[in-house]
């Protein structure tokens, strides 16, 4: 029976796997996690416990949601993303750069930014509303940043195995800056409360655009995903929904329902985020079976 249960939950790990890492996942893993050398954080760093939990699934939807808001940003998304014909090789790209920069070596780190900050030299044009973009600008990399780094924290306070004390979330805000300092963000938030008054200051810029709405309504409601695995997603979807300040949902024409999301909701999404990370986590200590983000427990350091 034990067997047969170690079975499912490896058959279901790899499945999970391949869809958040690609084809290229276990030969990016095991670079990631064995090539020797310093690394930009250190192991007991809580940028490494954030990115390591299933929580990750939860913050990453609600950050797409969020950042969605700034007309810019959309407008370089909606115009030069591939979102909608191939929303998974996007997701393996974000999740590899992410696990990159937290676990890998410095050279590697240093690599996948290098590469990220050639790709926005060539995403630029004007907005809907006549403005011009860029990816490469700070402002809008600041904006990016911080409704990540927003969304990564909450999910993990809310659905992460370990919740973080005041000050491992100062320390993953300042985590998180040196990523962003190395992407082009001049001065990024380091503290939590930094954080949120960045956020605060962004708010007049922010509108839910016709481009905005309609990749909430993508990602929500009509995801390229298989028959069996949409009422996970839909656990899921409406999890990041109730994440979302309601100054966030209203421009997106999403619903506000405070009572069912702090019931309801909250303990469907600790369901789902629980039964995740018990797939994600091997069910021995050998290091060639885990598919954790975290990979091997002995990843070299500095």
């Amino acid at each position: 029976m034990l067997s047969a249960v170690g079975a499912v939950r490896r058959d279901l790990g790899n499945r999970l796997f391949g869809m958040v890492a690609g084809p290229d996942g276990p030969a990016n893993r095991e670079r990631i996690h064995h090539t020797p050398g310093d690394r930009w954080f250190a192991p007991d760093r809580p940028i490494r416990q954030v990115h390591a939990d299933a929580s990750m699934f939860v913050g990453g939807l609600r950050a797409l949601l969020l950042q969605s808001l700034h007309p810019l940003a959309m407008a370089g998304v909606a115009e030069h993303s591939d979102y909608r014909g191939d929303p998974w090789g996007r997701l393996q790209r974000t999740s590899t750069f992410l696990v990159t920069t937290t676990f890998g070596c410095a050279a590697d780190a240093q690599a996948a930014v290098d590469h990220v900050r050639r790709i926005h030299r060539y995403v630029h044009g004007i907005a809907p509303d006549g403005r011009p973009y860029r990816a490469s600008d700070p402002h809008l990399l600041e904006w990016v940043h911080i409704a990540e780094v927003d969304s990564f924290l909450l999910a993990h306070q809310l659905y992460g195995a370990a919740p973080l004390d005041q000050a491992g979330r100062d320390g993953y805000v300042a985590d998180m800056a040196v990523v962003a300092k190395a992407l082009g963000v001049p001065e990024p938030p380091r503290t939590e409360q930094e954080l949120r008054d960045r956020i605060q200051g962004f708010r007049p810029e922010l509108r839910g655009t016709p481009a905005a709405r309609d990749a909430a309504r993508f990602l929500l409601l009509t995801p390229p995903l298989p028959v069996p695995a949409r009422p996970a997603y839909g656990v899921l979807a409406a999890t990041a929904v109730a994440m979302l300040p309601t100054w966030a949902r209203l421009p997106l024409l999403l619903p506000y329902l405070p009572l069912l999301e702090t019931t309801v909701t909250r303990m469907a999404g600790r369901a789902l985020v629980g039964t995740l990370r018990w797939v994600m986590t091997p069910a021995s200590d050998a290091a060639e079976t885990s598919i954790s983000p975290a990979g091997p427990k002995n990843s070299s350091t500095a």
